[in-house]
């Protein structure tokens, strides 16, 4: 069998039992109980991808980028740390030589009630993201950027908005929700539970015909922004316009583009 090699994205705040944001942030209560979850999680589908005698890699995608206990990884993992001060952002370091990309511990985006931690890279400027006209998650910034790569998305485990999402997006991705969100509120897998469920969904992705997620000819990007600090220092970019008194929008050409002058609006 040839060996392939396979990329994850790894987010916290989809990570089951994670509630609340004193719980994503460094330091806060519950954090360190947080990230060693997020790092179980992420070993469950690193096993089942090197017991397929495949290669993986990581990239820690939440906040510092420095929350996974490598230690807690099976032996063979290589963990990416920290920014890369790149476009790809939380798939930074991916590129044509992976089979595929996985995403664990994401969750809902911003402009849903999915989840009382639903963001968009940035919950203290943007209100809600969108993408040719509809709502986008990290996902979908994410699985646009692979995609350009020719690289598909397999698999995704999070909230039960974000598994939903992605089926639409792209309706062959594996998909594992290890909570469901009410209100303020989570109802949680077990954290077991939630490992050996995301080993069997991982493996059932790896066996599945995936295709690249399809690219328009144009990302058409709008967000609104929850200061209008933020909206006026945007426009200083060429081809950012403003749609209202919060939203700015952009016609991007490829995923590249898109991501970049995303961070630029964000500074």
């Amino acid at each position: 069998m040839e060996s392939k090699t396979y990329f994850i994205s790894a987010d916290l705040e989809g990570v089951t039992d994670v509630t609340a944001w004193c719980e994503t942030e460094k330091g806060g209560d519950g954090y360190e109980a947080a990230r060693i979850q997020m790092s179980r999680e992420v070993a469950a589908a690193c096993e089942t991808i090197l017991a397929a005698e495949h290669q993986v890699v990581v990239r820690d995608g939440h906040e510092s980028a420095r929350n996974i206990l490598h230690e807690l990884l099976p032996r063979g993992t290589r963990l990416m740390r920290g920014w890369a001060c790149h476009p790809g952002s939380m798939m930074a370091g991916i590129s044509e030589k992976y089979a595929g990309a996985l995403y664990i511990g994401y969750h809902s985006p911003a402009g849903t009630d999915g989840s009382p931690l639903a963001h968009t890279m940035d919950r203290q400027e943007i209100r809600w993201v969108k993408v040719n006209g509809r709502l986008a998650s990290e996902f979908t910034l994410n699985s646009l950027y692979v995609a350009q790569m020719e690289v598909p998305s397999v698999f995704i485990s999070g909230d039960e908005t974000i598994c939903r999402l992605a089926k639409e997006e792209i309706p062959q991705i594996g998909t594992l929700a290890v909570k469901e969100c009410r209100g303020n509120s989570t109802f949680n897998l077990h954290p077991e539970d939630a490992c050996d469920q995301i080993r069997a969904g991982v493996a059932e992705a790896l066996e599945r015909q995936v295709p690249v997620r399809e690219l328009p000819a144009e990302l058409v990007l709008e967000v609104s922004l929850i200061r209008h600090q933020t909206l006026r220092s945007a426009l200083a970019h060429p081809g950012i316009t403003q749609v209202d008194a919060d939203t700015v929008r952009y016609t991007a050409h490829s995923p590249r583009e898109l991501n970049a002058v995303f961070g630029y609006i964000l500074g």
